[in-house]
């Protein structure tokens, strides 16, 4: 699940840190007015995100619920939740993308950033923690 040496949490945000820096360049990009790399960037980071999101899903949530028992109310519930909240806004982001309408995307990036910011904030300070001692 993480690279040899990595701990969890030092895995996980890395791959946040990854993702924040391939939005910068779809932001530099759409500010310049660079379709072209900003379309290439974007397709850099809706693949990125969604690969992070679905490996949290798949190995990271599961194996946390098992060793804790926490399902339904516990830390993960929320978690998924807001993965639910992400992929739509992706969504929009990609339409945006489709119809060459880089303000939109860039738009439809800030709602994204905000929640990316406090969802990255819990995982980082308290899920991946106790994700490590469980």
């Amino acid at each position: 699940m993480t690279e040899a040496g990595a701990s969890l949490v030092e895995h996980f945000s890395s791959e946040h840190r990854s993702c924040d820096d391939i939005w910068a360049e779809v932001e530099s990009a759409g500010e310049a007015g660079d379709r072209a790399r900003a379309e290439a960037a974007w397709k850099r980071f809706d693949t990125e995100m969604r690969a992070h999101l679905g490996c949290e899903e798949e190995l990271l949530f599961p194996a946390f619920e098992a060793a804790t028992g926490m399902t339904e109310a516990g830390p993960t519930f929320v978690m998924r939740a807001e993965h639910v909240q992400m992929r739509a806004l992706l969504g929009r982001m990609q339409e945006a993308v489709e119809r060459g309408n880089l303000r939109e995307l860039l738009d439809q990036g800030d709602s994204l950033l905000i929640l990316i910011g406090q969802h990255n904030q819990k995982e980082e300070r308290m899920l991946y923690p106790l994700a490590e001692r469980a």
